[in-house]
């Protein structure tokens, strides 16, 4: 006789075992990345193992003064550049939301101009600029009225002037998009609820708007940095002493171009490298917070489902 036939309390079923997940093994994956590795370490090792990188010239030109000083000159046009784009940028997105015509057609043509032409024929054109003007006037168009004038030629006599001009008004064509769409990601209820309380409209984009625009512009920003400091090599086009300009004079008159390429590439890494860690930081500081809230409301939302699918007792 059974104990539930005697009249005692069946024995509580115990807890099943916990089940063994035995993952599948992927061998074809293994294989495949094995056979990667295997063929990116034999392509580094025998470039560093090549006798014709000369690596003792590259060492030697690594850290020497001109060197490092092209360096230098990189980055304050790359840092110079990106300023002054970043302010066009600003103001050509707000004239394309402008609800004024006027406005929008002037920064959509400049937009359309600047990113319709390669930036090394602009380069070209703006150490060129005493070709189409040689003498710069201040006055009222149309009217004859001159307030004063200028030779061109000595503007443009420093490299350093035109390559500002042609790099830092294309990158404010390409940032007035990237600001453009920050702006258009933000919802308009953000906008409305500022100019309800009596926030001007300026006031509006420059406390409300553009504060959580900055976690979309932020990233691409990045982005065009790390682009700006190699599309200052452009300007080797017109003699300039930046750091691949600088580089090219040197191998012109040395012919040792293979080692002090790789030098350039070298720099240009370990620029790219500090630039990207950068880039990490400020995506980390304009984006604090909003995963966060993205996850509590996805938890809140999961709740509610819970709720619902739940038994009524």
């Amino acid at each position: 006789m059974t104990a539930a036939g005697a009249g005692l309390p069946a024995p509580a079923a115990g807890r099943p075992e916990a089940i063994k997940a035995i993952p599948i093994r992927h061998w074809g994956r293994w294989i495949g990345a094995a056979v990667v590795v295997y063929l990116v370490v034999a392509l580094v090792f025998s470039f560093i193992r090549n006798p014709n990188v000369d690596w003792p010239v590259v060492w030697d030109y690594m850290f020497k003064p001109l060197t490092l000083h092209a360096v230098w000159v990189t980055l304050e046009l790359t840092f110079l550049s990106m300023v002054i784009g970043a302010a066009g940028g600003v103001l050509l997105a707000v004239m394309r939301l402008s609800d004024n015509p006027v406005l929008s057609w002037i920064a959509w043509v400049y937009i359309w101009f600047f990113r319709g032409t390669p930036v090394y024929v602009q380069i070209i054109i703006w150490a060129s600029l005493g070709v189409f003007y040689p003498n710069v006037f201040a006055g009222l168009p149309f009217t004859g009225i001159v307030f004063g004038s200028t030779p061109a030629g000595p503007l443009v006599a420093h490299i350093i002037i035109p390559a500002l001009l042609a790099l830092g008004l294309n990158e404010a064509a390409y940032a007035a998009e990237l600001v453009r769409a920050g702006i258009i990601s933000v919802e308009a209820g953000q906008t409305e609820a500022a100019l309800s309380l009596g926030m001007s409209p300026t006031l509006t984009m420059r406390r409300v708007v553009l504060p959580q625009a900055m976690r979309v512009i932020i990233p691409t920003f990045g982005n065009e940095t790390i682009s700006m400091l190699k599309t200052t090599s452009l300007i080797a086009a017109i003699g300039g002493l930046e750091l691949f300009g600088r580089l090219q004079q040197i191998y012109a008159q040395t012919y040792q171009i293979i080692p002090l390429l790789v030098v350039a590439c070298i720099w240009y890494l370990f620029i790219t490298s500090l630039l990207t860690i950068g880039q990490g930081y400020l995506e980390a500081y304009f984006g604090k917070g909003f995963g966060e809230k993205e996850a509590e409301a996805a938890e809140k939302r999961a709740a509610k489902r819970e709720a619902k699918a739940a038994p009524h007792v």
